[in-house]
């Protein structure tokens, strides 16, 4: 544990108001990590850190939103398990990837998330509106559903920044649900890979808890004020944010770029 890190309390309520912030969002279109992780790195705090406290907080924002998908049974919770065991697995090996590379590596790999997902979704115009899941068979499905999880937990657990986006994308195009029913089910994959990579930080001993904890409170309001959103306005509410999420995306790479 590096313990020459020390935060002030401005920045300590600027990262607990980004990660609220990012809660909500995070809720409703996935890509929560595309302004929380910034936030912890905007503080002064290494990489790995960052990283660290980032799975910490999202963990517990991503539980809240599961409970609150499942309850309202929004999601299809057999195809949203395959997926989130292949997803387990993806990030748990993707994150001990991680802990290998330098400070450095981390930063400038952020550069490279694509959202390139926002023209399709710009421009299809039916895009989630209806469930038409049930037209796959269920070897199809159990198979689609293992590999969107393996290859977005690999995802998440080496870069992070908008993997849930990412996963209702897949989930919508790949399995034809409807855009609420794939933020359900992409919220029990985050919340597989999202453990999966925090079991390795905390064990590497690789998260700040004295920040972590406090952000990880507003980052569980936040959630609970945008899964309520998106249950009650579904695709109408979630499509516009999955478009913000990505050009949210498309900025932060264009920034990352320009400051180099």
């Amino acid at each position: 544990m590096d313990s020459s890190f020390v935060i002030s309390l401005p920045s300590l309520v600027f990262v607990c108001f980004m990660v609220g912030l990012a809660g909500f969002v995070d809720a409703a279109a996935g890509g929560g990590g595309t302004i929380s992780l910034p936030a912890y790195m905007f503080a002064g705090m290494p990489a790995h850190f960052a990283y660290g406290c980032n799975k910490f907080s999202g963990s517990c924002g991503t539980t809240l939103s599961v409970i609150r998908f499942w309850k309202n049974k929004a999601l299809d919770l057999k195809a949203a398990l395959i997926a989130a065991t292949g997803s387990f697995i993806g990030s748990a090996i993707a994150s001990k990837i991680v802990l290998m590379l330098d400070d450095q590596i981390l930063k400038t790999m952020l550069i490279f998330v694509i959202p390139c997902a926002a023209l399709l979704i710009s421009f299809k115009h039916d895009f989630g509106e209806n469930n038409l899941s049930l037209s796959l068979t269920k070897r199809r499905a159990a198979v689609l559903a293992c590999l969107i999880g393996f290859l977005i937990g690999g995802y998440d657990g080496l870069f992070g920044p908008g993997t849930g986006t990412f996963a209702i994308i897949a989930f919508s195009v790949l399995m034809k649900y409807d855009l609420k029913t794939a933020s359900g089910n992409a919220k029990i994959l985050n919340l597989a890979s999202n453990y999966a990579s925090l079991i390795t930080f905390a064990t590497a001993g690789t998260i700040y808890y004295e920040v972590a904890v406090p952000a990880a409170v507003c980052g569980v309001i936040g959630n609970y004020f945008g899964s309520g959103i998106a249950l009650k306005k579904g695709a109408k509410f979630i499509r516009p944010m999955l478009v913000g999420v990505l050009f949210l995306l498309l900025g932060k790479m264009a920034y990352d770029i320009l400051a180099r």
